[in-house]
């Protein structure tokens, strides 16, 4: 099987990084695109009473958060990794969503698991979970 584009998704996890090292790997053997994904979401400002508005972040404060984690992730997960090409990308809302969307222009999407059920360790996180059900690729789960 050849692919010209490998997807992961990534968050803050342990189980992401081990995605982000195993895609960048399939990427290297297949001499494919590794494209990054990490979603954010701007959660709805508190609602103050009495007096004032309390500190709150800028959406763009939301943004720049999650590129510095994307940043961080790729340099001490892959190193310079000079001979794979990496794209990425920080988009605003739901991972499973934003997975789903890029899986469609990809050969193979990779993602991690969490599994914060009562059988930890047997069950996948719900966002690799959902895009298992929904990618428009192949789909590998790296635990």
């Amino acid at each position: 099987m050849t692919w010209t584009r490998v997807v992961v998704g990534i968050d803050r996890s342990p189980g992401s990084s081990r995605a982000l090292r195993w895609a960048a790997d399939e990427a290297l053997d297949h001499s494919a695109e590794l494209y990054v994904v990490m979603a954010y979401s701007v959660p709805a400002p508190p609602v103050s009473i009495g007096y004032g508005q309390p500190p709150w972040r800028a959406e763009d404060e939301w943004r720049k958060d999650a590129e510095g984690a994307l940043r961080e992730a790729l340099r001490t997960t892959l190193g310079d990794a000079p001979e794979v090409f990496i794209r990425s990308d920080v988009v605003e809302g739901s991972p499973a969503k934003a997975l789903i969307d890029a899986s469609q222009e990809a050969d193979l999407l990779v993602v991690g698991t969490r599994g914060h059920g009562g059988f930890a360790g047997l069950l996948l996180g719900s966002v690799s979970q959902h895009v298992t059900a929904h990618a428009g690729c192949t789909v590998a789960v790296v635990r």
